[in-house]
């Protein structure tokens, strides 16, 4: 997805975070975070055309330019690249088979991959999180590793997928959790399939990875 692209997280009729507001907007963690922002947007757009052009071109040399048949197939299937950027890697992955699952009464799922030190964001207070989410295969569909900033948003006030919500609401601040989070609290209409971006069928189950960055205002009153 483009950075400029409205995140498949806001449901239909969510207010965009650039209309979002903080308790301490002079905050030196705030301010860099719009600023990278900015510099982002104007960097995206460079770097789309040059990915496309470039992409254009493997696909006309085919075999001559090293693509294989099946990595031709998934470009045209819609299936994400391998070297996409991930919160959770190789090794990370064979740790989590350790780390015991959490089960909520909403039937959430989670594991820890890391127990964050600052403080929890109470109900309604912005915070800020990257994250990467895919469809139980691992195949990624959205991701603000690739929009090179974290996502902005008010925790616990409806402006994502319920299971994201409610599975940020207990992490502390620098954190990093995987949330299993099952179809009634992910998308209940779907996502419809795009290149580099698998279809998420309605009220199916979606995997999120999530770090905790900061909570604007409240982790610098906590320090």
């Amino acid at each position: 997805m483009a950075a400029s692209s409205p995140s498949l997280l806001l449901p239909l009729g969510s207010a965009s975070r650039n209309g979002l507001t903080t308790k301490n907007q002079n905050s030196s963690r705030y301010i860099a975070a719009r600023v990278i922002a900015s510099e982002t947007r104007e960097q995206s757009c460079k770097i789309s055309n040059l990915s496309s052009r470039r992409e254009a071109m493997l696909l006309v040399l085919g075999v001559s330019g090293g693509l294989s048949t099946s990595s031709l197939a998934a470009y045209a299937a819609g299936l994400p690249p391998e070297d996409k950027p991930r919160l959770c890697e190789a090794e990370c992955e064979k740790e989590l088979e350790n780390v015991p699952m959490v089960t909520t009464e909403s039937g959430l799922q989670y594991k820890d991959i890391k127990v964050g030190r600052g403080p929890s964001p109470p109900v309604g207070y912005q915070v800020a999180a990257n994250y990467v989410a895919m469809v139980p295969s691992g195949q990624i569909f959205d991701s603000s590793l690739e929009k090179g900033l974290p996502y902005l948003f008010r925790v616990g006030s409806g402006q994502v997928i319920k299971g994201l919500d409610e599975g940020i609401l207990s992490m502390k601040a620098g954190g990093k959790r995987r949330l299993y989070i099952p179809g009634p609290l992910a998308f209940p209409k779907g996502l419809v399939s795009a290149p580099g971006r698998p279809r998420v069928a309605p009220n199916s189950p979606v995997v999120f990875d999530v770090s905790l960055e900061f909570i604007p205002g409240l982790d610098l009153e906590e320090e």
